[in-house]
């Protein structure tokens, strides 16, 4: 174990690589010739800008240095055979008693992902076929003529046509076999012109289709006719037993051809937690890669590995891989004209501030969060750092780049920047509240600076006005606002300037988090959202006398939603009469 002091900062770790040191200066730093990427036994890590004289808890890196193991060689369990389930033997056989009762002469090879789940000892249901002398249409009203001649039901066939921006270079048939559906495409060689990654396709050899693939890994087939695996690329067996990552061609041509397949071998490098290889990397990081993203691919497809990435078991250390290939800023990109700046090294922040979440998330348990709020709560995790950060549009009105980046940059939902940008918003409303949640004394409840006039009520259930309000505003999102809020509470991660190491105790944090939801439930507030008004506008005009809704109408809304909030046992009957009575005094001081 070592230690170095960096400027201001001591990081201890177990081997240090320098990256990008822009921001300290180091005395006597360590050389390295270590990998990029970190080592994911390190369990977590944290991003700071600047830390005052104190030793730094292990896993703290500062911009510019990361704490690491080197990354070794992997050893993976890779099956000799492929081992066929009943109804892929059930479809095999059908295929091969077409290819010979109408002699086409035709080798059917499953292809890609199916063929590297299956020696890897994993179920795969997305079965692709390769022909090598047919169209995949042409061989599916074969298969169709020969359940006809059986007398059996004939399968609808579905044409997808080519389509380059969603990775579809040529036409495929698909068609229902056995209840499986299966794509037929032929076996294809690709040129690329200079500044498209869309390809002038033609007929190919197997040969020819493995090595246009993406990775060696995923260009193995399996011949249905010979019952064999097919490793034309020469090391697509071998690459899968030592876990890397490696392209059947020299990588930066592969990638300059087609720039997501840099984004798709870190997606995979993370899934498998293989090792990317070192000629990858150095491409992958290359400038001319860089503008080929930025320029050569549409925003779509970008946006859809990413949610991939952030769907994935693996998020950080997919995100880890963009930031330490100098990706992140072609893949997130920002307006041209933002406020406040952004501090170099920003996204290594980004990734620390994933991590985090990602490791609290697990020890709270994923399972009792949805698939979507898992989803955008890491996204709202790894864009923490830009929650202060907006931009104006053409009509110069003020919006979170974080709306940009979901729209423009990945071209995501509307409704995930909303979420998110909402995550944002509440958390930092959160954060004023947890100590008096959680406070076994009776703290009188100051106003907050998020909402400084609510009725006149007890201290207790001012709590409950606040806390009602705050989850009505995020609904079920609550507990994810929640878990990010520890981000913030008691240290602010994102800007802090010194720290202990209990400031960042997983355990105490997640203690912490089921405090603040343990209250938050005895307090009854778990579904609050879905709690209708007592009273409705209607009453409220009646009892105002006016004929016509607007601002008033609005602010007594809110005023009986408090009383409510207040009152959780209260009728529809006590909450009017409040009102007259608030009314009525009202008018008087009035």
């Amino acid at each position: 174990m070592k230690a170095y002091n960096i400027g201001i900062a001591t990081v201890s770790t177990l081997k240090t690589t320098i990256n990008r040191p822009r921001l300290f200066n180091f005395p006597n730093p360590p050389t390295s010739s270590s990998p990029l990427l970190p080592s994911f036994k390190v369990k977590r890590f944290f991003s700071i800008f600047s830390v005052k004289k104190s030793p730094a808890p292990l896993g703290f890196y500062a911009t510019g240095v990361r704490t690491m193991v080197e990354e070794s060689a992997l050893s993976v369990k890779v099956k000799e055979n492929i081992d066929l389930t009943e109804k892929e033997e059930q479809i095999f056989k059908r295929l091969i008693q077409v290819v010979e009762h109408y002699n086409l002469g035709t080798q059917l090879r499953v292809a890609g992902g199916w063929v590297r789940d299956k020696l890897l000892g994993k179920e795969c249901y997305d079965i692709d076929i390769a022909l090598d002398n047919m169209y995949g249409r042409e061989f599916c009203e074969k298969v169709n003529d020969d359940l006809s001649a059986s007398g059996e039901e004939t399968q609808g066939v579905g044409v997808i046509q080519c389509n380059p921006d969603q990775s579809k270079h040529l036409e495929t048939a698909r068609m229902r076999l056995f209840d499986v559906w299966i794509d037929f495409v032929n076996l294809r060689a690709e040129d690329y012109s200079e500044n498209s990654r869309i390809p002038t396709m033609k007929f190919g050899t197997a040969k020819q289709d493995a090595d246009r693939r993406d990775l060696t890994i995923n260009s193995l087939f399996y011949n249905i006719n010979t019952r064999s695996v097919e490793d034309f690329t020469k090391r697509g067996i071998a690459d899968l037993k030592s876990g890397k990552i490696v392209t059947p061609l020299p990588p930066k041509q592969t990638f300059l051809d087609d720039p997501l397949r840099v984004l798709r071998a870190i997606r995979f490098g993370a899934r498998f937690g293989f090792i990317l290889d070192e000629e990858l990397k150095k491409a992958a990081a290359d400038e001319d890669v860089r503008v080929a993203i930025a320029d050569k691919i549409s925003r779509e497809r970008i946006g859809h590995e990413i949610d991939l990435m952030m769907s994935g078991d693996q998020p950080v250390k997919a995100m880890t891989y963009i930031a330490d290939l100098k990706l992140f800023s072609a893949v997130f990109s920002l307006p041209s004209d933002f406020e406040p700046s952004i501090p170099d090294g920003c996204d290594r922040l980004c990734v620390a501030c994933l991590d985090s979440a990602w490791e609290l998330l697990n020890l709270i348990g994923r399972s009792s969060f949805s698939d979507d709020q898992r989803r955008l709560c890491l996204y709202a995790a790894l864009f923490l750092p830009f929650r202060e950060t907006i931009y104006k549009d053409t009509k110069a009105k003020k919006i979170p780049v974080v709306n940009y980046i979901f729209r423009n940059s990945l071209k995501l939902k509307a409704s995930d920047a909303e979420i998110v940008i909402s995550l944002h918003t509440v958390i930092k409303k959160f954060v004023t509240l947890i100590p008096l949640l959680v406070s076994k004394e009776d703290i009188p409840v100051l106003e907050v600076d998020w909402k400084r006039d609510t009725i006149e009520v007890p201290i207790a259930s001012k709590l409950r006005i606040l806390t009602g309000l705050l989850l009505r505003e995020i609904k079920e999102f609550w507990r994810v606002a929640l878990l990010l809020s520890m981000q913030l509470y008691p240290v602010d991660i994102v800007s802090c300037t010194s720290f202990s190491n209990e400031d960042f105790e997983l355990d105490k944090r997640n203690g912490l988090f089921k405090a603040v939801e343990n209250a938050v439930r005895t307090l009854g507030l778990e579904k609050i959202w879905e709690t209708k008004p007592l009273v409705n506008g209607k009453e409220i005009m009646n009892i105002l006398q006016i004929k016509s809704g607007g601002p008033v109408v609005r602010e007594w809304q809110q005023k009986l939603l408090e009383w409510q909030l207040a009152h959780p046992s209260g009728t529809a009957e006590e909450c009017l009469d409040w009102m007259k009575q608030a009314q009525s005094k009202r008018a008087r001081t009035e």
